[in-house]
Protein backbone atom coordinates (compact mmCIF):
# COMPACT_ATOMS: atom_id res chain seq x y z
CA UNK A 1 0.00 0.00 0.00
CA UNK A 2 1.48 3.56 -0.73
CA UNK A 3 0.79 6.35 2.00
CA UNK A 4 -0.69 8.86 -0.19
CA UNK A 5 -1.13 11.96 1.84
CA UNK A 6 2.74 11.20 2.88
CA UNK A 7 4.34 10.79 -0.26
CA UNK A 8 2.95 14.24 -1.66
CA UNK A 9 3.80 15.71 1.54
CA UNK A 10 7.24 14.70 1.21
CA UNK A 11 8.16 16.64 -2.09
CA UNK A 12 8.21 20.23 -2.28
CA UNK A 13 6.79 22.05 -5.88
CA UNK A 14 7.26 25.14 -7.20
CA UNK A 15 6.49 26.70 -10.47
CA UNK A 16 7.50 30.03 -12.16
CA UNK A 17 6.77 31.82 -14.93
CA UNK A 18 10.49 33.72 -15.90
CA UNK A 19 12.75 34.59 -18.73
CA UNK A 20 15.34 31.93 -19.60
CA UNK A 21 18.13 32.12 -21.97
CA UNK A 22 16.37 34.88 -23.56
CA UNK A 23 12.73 33.36 -23.95
CA UNK A 24 9.42 33.15 -21.76
CA UNK A 25 9.47 29.88 -19.71
CA UNK A 26 7.60 27.95 -17.39
CA UNK A 27 10.22 26.24 -14.80
CA UNK A 28 8.48 23.22 -12.47
CA UNK A 29 10.51 22.19 -9.91
CA UNK A 30 10.31 19.18 -7.51
CA UNK A 31 12.42 18.13 -4.69
CA UNK A 32 12.80 15.52 -2.43
CA UNK A 33 15.07 13.62 0.17
CA UNK A 34 15.35 9.96 -0.06
CA UNK A 35 17.28 7.59 2.40
CA UNK A 36 19.80 6.29 0.46
CA UNK A 37 23.45 7.69 -0.21
CA UNK A 38 23.74 9.43 -2.78
CA UNK A 39 26.51 6.60 -4.90
CA UNK A 40 23.54 4.75 -4.68
CA UNK A 41 20.98 7.39 -5.38
CA UNK A 42 22.95 8.49 -8.40
CA UNK A 43 23.10 4.89 -10.01
CA UNK A 44 19.44 4.17 -9.55
CA UNK A 45 18.46 7.45 -11.73
CA UNK A 46 21.21 6.89 -14.49
CA UNK A 47 21.74 2.91 -14.74
CA UNK A 48 19.59 1.46 -17.63
CA UNK A 49 19.18 -1.58 -15.54
CA UNK A 50 17.94 -0.16 -12.42
CA UNK A 51 15.58 3.03 -14.37
CA UNK A 52 13.19 0.42 -15.43
CA UNK A 53 12.82 -0.52 -11.64
CA UNK A 54 10.81 2.56 -10.80
CA UNK A 55 9.98 4.23 -13.73
CA UNK A 56 9.78 2.63 -17.19
CA UNK A 57 12.08 0.92 -19.83
CA UNK A 58 14.30 2.64 -21.15
CA UNK A 59 16.99 2.50 -24.27
CA UNK A 60 19.59 4.07 -25.73
CA UNK A 61 23.20 5.49 -25.20
CA UNK A 62 23.59 6.59 -21.74
CA UNK A 63 26.52 8.47 -21.63
CA UNK A 64 26.61 12.09 -22.28
CA UNK A 65 25.54 13.32 -26.03
CA UNK A 66 24.06 10.40 -26.31
CA UNK A 67 19.98 9.82 -27.09
CA UNK A 68 17.45 8.06 -25.01
CA UNK A 69 13.78 6.76 -25.20
CA UNK A 70 11.61 5.90 -22.41
CA UNK A 71 8.75 3.06 -23.62
CA UNK A 72 6.03 4.93 -24.97
CA UNK A 73 7.29 8.00 -23.61
CA UNK A 74 9.56 10.80 -23.60
CA UNK A 75 13.28 10.90 -25.23
CA UNK A 76 15.91 13.05 -25.74
CA UNK A 77 19.52 13.51 -25.87
CA UNK A 78 21.86 14.10 -23.09
CA UNK A 79 23.37 17.40 -22.19
CA UNK A 80 24.97 17.34 -19.25
CA UNK A 81 26.39 13.71 -17.17
CA UNK A 82 28.59 14.86 -14.06
CA UNK A 83 28.62 11.98 -11.17
CA UNK A 84 28.68 12.24 -7.53
CA UNK A 85 31.99 14.32 -6.54
CA UNK A 86 32.15 16.41 -2.99
CA UNK A 87 28.64 15.64 -2.23
CA UNK A 88 27.05 16.75 -5.17
CA UNK A 89 25.69 15.20 -8.79
CA UNK A 90 23.85 16.14 -11.66
CA UNK A 91 22.51 15.34 -15.26
CA UNK A 92 20.89 17.73 -17.77
CA UNK A 93 18.63 16.22 -20.85
CA UNK A 94 15.89 17.24 -23.08
CA UNK A 95 12.83 15.82 -22.47
CA UNK A 96 9.84 15.70 -25.46
CA UNK A 97 7.63 13.08 -27.19
CA UNK A 98 8.67 14.09 -30.88
CA UNK A 99 6.37 17.64 -31.02
CA UNK A 100 7.38 21.05 -30.96
CA UNK A 101 10.60 22.34 -29.02
CA UNK A 102 11.42 19.74 -26.20
CA UNK A 103 11.98 20.65 -22.80
CA UNK A 104 14.70 20.77 -20.24
CA UNK A 105 15.19 18.79 -17.22
CA UNK A 106 18.00 19.22 -14.66
CA UNK A 107 18.26 16.76 -11.93
CA UNK A 108 20.92 17.38 -9.12
CA UNK A 109 21.21 15.19 -6.27
CA UNK A 110 23.01 16.76 -2.98
CA UNK A 111 24.18 14.28 -0.23
CA UNK A 112 22.30 15.62 2.96
CA UNK A 113 24.17 13.31 4.92
CA UNK A 114 25.79 9.86 4.79
CA UNK A 115 23.17 7.67 4.49
CA UNK A 116 20.08 10.26 2.86
CA UNK A 117 20.19 12.68 -0.61
CA UNK A 118 18.05 15.13 -2.04
CA UNK A 119 16.99 14.69 -5.57
CA UNK A 120 15.90 18.18 -7.44
CA UNK A 121 14.31 18.11 -10.49
CA UNK A 122 13.50 20.63 -12.83
CA UNK A 123 11.47 20.82 -15.92
CA UNK A 124 11.64 24.32 -17.71
CA UNK A 125 9.41 24.46 -20.49
CA UNK A 126 9.45 27.41 -23.11
CA UNK A 127 6.33 29.13 -23.84
CA UNK A 128 6.53 29.03 -27.18
CA UNK A 129 6.88 25.63 -27.17
CA UNK A 130 3.55 24.25 -25.21
CA UNK A 131 0.47 24.23 -27.56
CA UNK A 132 -1.75 27.19 -27.69
CA UNK A 133 -4.40 27.24 -24.82
CA UNK A 134 -2.92 24.05 -23.58
CA UNK A 135 -1.31 25.60 -20.36
CA UNK A 136 -4.10 27.86 -19.66
CA UNK A 137 -6.69 24.72 -19.86
CA UNK A 138 -3.99 22.38 -18.06
CA UNK A 139 -1.81 24.05 -16.27
CA UNK A 140 1.51 22.13 -14.20
CA UNK A 141 -0.48 19.47 -13.18
CA UNK A 142 -0.21 18.04 -16.60
CA UNK A 143 3.34 17.52 -15.99
CA UNK A 144 3.20 17.77 -12.59
CA UNK A 145 1.40 14.44 -11.93
CA UNK A 146 3.74 12.24 -14.01
CA UNK A 147 6.57 13.92 -12.11
CA UNK A 148 5.06 13.18 -9.02
CA UNK A 149 4.31 9.51 -10.20
CA UNK A 150 7.88 9.06 -10.80
CA UNK A 151 9.67 10.35 -7.48
CA UNK A 152 7.07 7.75 -5.96
CA UNK A 153 8.59 5.07 -7.93
CA UNK A 154 11.99 5.94 -7.13
CA UNK A 155 10.61 6.43 -3.31
CA UNK A 156 8.93 3.08 -3.28
CA UNK A 157 12.49 1.65 -5.00
CA UNK A 158 14.27 2.71 -1.85
CA UNK A 159 12.19 1.46 0.50
CA UNK A 160 12.53 -2.09 -0.51
CA UNK A 161 10.91 -2.62 -3.81
CA UNK A 162 14.18 -3.26 -5.40
CA UNK A 163 12.79 -5.28 -8.46
CA UNK A 164 10.69 -2.75 -9.48
CA UNK A 165 7.16 -2.58 -10.64
CA UNK A 166 5.86 -4.06 -14.31
CA UNK A 167 4.68 -0.74 -16.43
CA UNK A 168 1.43 -2.30 -16.64
CA UNK A 169 0.83 -2.73 -12.82
CA UNK A 170 1.83 0.65 -12.25
CA UNK A 171 -1.02 2.00 -15.20
CA UNK A 172 -3.50 -0.47 -12.98
CA UNK A 173 -2.66 1.32 -9.84
CA UNK A 174 -3.28 4.93 -10.81
CA UNK A 175 -6.71 3.66 -12.03
CA UNK A 176 -7.44 2.61 -8.32
CA UNK A 177 -8.80 4.66 -5.62
CA UNK A 178 -5.30 4.97 -3.84
CA UNK A 179 -3.71 5.78 -7.43
CA UNK A 180 -6.65 7.87 -8.07
CA UNK A 181 -6.26 9.89 -4.79
CA UNK A 182 -2.57 10.18 -5.46
CA UNK A 183 -3.02 11.89 -8.64
CA UNK A 184 -6.35 14.16 -7.07
CA UNK A 185 -3.61 15.35 -4.26
CA UNK A 186 -1.00 15.97 -6.72
CA UNK A 187 -2.73 17.85 -9.41
CA UNK A 188 -4.42 20.08 -6.11
CA UNK A 189 -0.75 20.35 -4.84
CA UNK A 190 0.57 21.78 -8.59
CA UNK A 191 -2.73 24.42 -8.59
CA UNK A 192 -1.77 25.87 -4.99
CA UNK A 193 2.26 26.08 -6.57
CA UNK A 194 0.45 27.66 -9.86
CA UNK A 195 -1.59 30.25 -7.35
CA UNK A 196 2.03 31.50 -5.68
CA UNK A 197 3.01 31.93 -9.05
CA UNK A 198 0.55 34.51 -10.04
CA UNK A 199 -2.64 32.16 -10.90
CA UNK A 200 -5.93 33.05 -9.76
CA UNK A 201 -7.56 30.36 -6.99
CA UNK A 202 -10.70 29.76 -9.69
CA UNK A 203 -8.11 29.26 -12.84
CA UNK A 204 -5.68 27.18 -10.94
CA UNK A 205 -8.28 25.24 -9.55
CA UNK A 206 -10.37 24.43 -12.54
CA UNK A 207 -6.74 23.37 -14.83
CA UNK A 208 -6.26 21.18 -11.91
CA UNK A 209 -9.66 19.39 -11.96
CA UNK A 210 -9.45 19.33 -15.94
CA UNK A 211 -5.61 17.48 -15.70
CA UNK A 212 -7.04 14.90 -13.12
CA UNK A 213 -9.91 14.11 -15.34
CA UNK A 214 -7.49 13.45 -18.26
CA UNK A 215 -5.58 11.41 -15.98
CA UNK A 216 -8.45 9.59 -15.18
CA UNK A 217 -10.11 8.99 -17.97
CA UNK A 218 -13.17 10.90 -17.18
CA UNK A 219 -12.03 13.42 -19.73
CA UNK A 220 -10.41 13.22 -23.52
CA UNK A 221 -6.98 13.47 -24.04
CA UNK A 222 -6.09 17.48 -25.81
CA UNK A 223 -5.79 17.57 -29.50
CA UNK A 224 -1.67 18.44 -30.09
CA UNK A 225 -2.00 19.01 -33.35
Amino acid sequence: MVDVNAQIDAVARSIETKQVDGALAHVQTLAQTYLSPIDDVWNAVTSAERIPRWFLPISGDLRLGGSYQFEGNAGGKIRRCDPPNDGVAGYTVTWGMGMGEPAIVNVRLIAVDASSTRLELENIASEASIPEGFWEQFGPSATGIGWDQGLLGLALHFAGGAEGIAPEEAAAWVMTDEGKSFMRRSADAWAAAQQHDGTAADAAKAAADRTYGMYTGELPPPEMG
